[in-house]
């Protein structure tokens, strides 16, 4: 949507020769050096990394990836391994990791479910099978219930209408359908939020909450938030929020992952590593409008070491 910048292009004068003996050359020896690691993969787009870790293997018989492992640790290690999958196979990934084991972290699978385009949706669904054998969807379906997996297994369609048309008559009739499912009535349909929510185009979505406001005289989000709860109301806002801008959408996320007690750090890596080739640059931008201190601020306060120094050097 609109016009997005990137942090991360890819490397003008890219030497996949140069970067993996750099790279040997950081691991071997006493110590490792850490800022020689990031300075390569930092500035280095998500083809070229897939090309140096190829490389790598090519001429030293070692998994670039294995080599790592044994060299760093802690959340460096795990943004730096983010950074060596291609993108989709680190969302498939995180999407399992948000299912496997007891319980399920549905904050995870709302951001990536509910930002995700049609295309995006049928490369997860593709990828997820390569990589871990599993259906997306089945998982989604025994790891979710009622409304939220109605939802989620709605998106998991990819029948998003991805036009930028937009059609008053039927903003009109969304507007008046969303009313009457929520506030106009005891009770809430939620069938008719989920279809609308994740069928219309984001334009006619921005639409639809204008009228819808006129009409009712309250904000779409208040609407939620009165009608729905726990992890419902959450997809419903965020998807509310991605039709009206997805970079402050991910702009709040990263704010969300720092305030308070504790930092989620694999919220910090997902975001700032998913979007660097897309929109982190717009995202930074958003940050700094809405919470008045820049992106690379509140990381300098919250995170430390070469964990800090990476994802300050992937926000440029």
């Amino acid at each position: 949507m609109g016009n997005c910048q990137p942090t991360i292009v890819p490397y003008e004068d890219f030497d996949v020769v140069a970067d993996i003996k750099g790279i040997r050359k950081a691991c071997k020896g006493f110590g490792t050096d850490e800022q020689a690691i990031i300075d390569i993969l930092a500035n280095r787009s998500a083809d070229q990394r897939e090309e140096i870790k190829n490389a790598y293997f090519e001429k030293y018989d070692d998994e670039l990836v294995d080599v790592l492992k044994k060299e760093l640790s802690g959340n460096f290690e795990n943004a730096i391994l983010a950074m060596l999958d291609p993108p989709v196979v680190f969302a498939v990934k995180e999407l399992r990791k948000a299912m496997k084991g007891a319980g399920t972290d549905e904050d995870v699978l709302v951001e990536i479910l509910c930002t995700a385009t049609n295309d995006h949706i049928a490369m997860f669904k593709e990828c997820y099978f390569q990589v871990h054998e599993r259906d997306l969807e089945a998982d989604i379906e025994g790891d979710t219930s009622g409304d939220v997996r109605n939802l989620l297994m709605a998106l998991l369609q990819g029948n998003r209408d991805e036009s930028y048309e937009v059609d008053e008559e039927l903003a009109e009739q969304d507007a008046t359908c969303l009313f009457e499912a929520g506030e106009g009535s005891l009770g809430t349909d939620e069938s008719t939020f989920t279809f609308i929510l994740a069928s219309r185009n984001y334009l006619q979505l921005q639409v639809t909450f204008k009228i819808y406001e006129q009409l009712s005289g309250t904000e779409i989000l208040d609407t939620i938030e009165n009608e729905t709860s726990g992890t419902l109301k959450k997809c419903y806002t965020a998807l509310v929020r991605v039709a009206k801008n997805p970079q402050l959408y991910f702009a709040r996320r990263l704010h969300d992952a720092m305030k308070g007690a504790g930092t989620d750090e694999d919220t910090l890596i997902r975001i700032i590593v998913c979007r660097s080739e897309y929109d982190l640059e717009t995202i930074k931008d958003m940050y700094l409008e809405k919470y008045d201190v820049s992106l690379k601020e509140a990381l300098k306060g919250e995170c430390g070491g070469d964990f800090k120094r990476l994802l300050l050097a992937i926000c440029h």
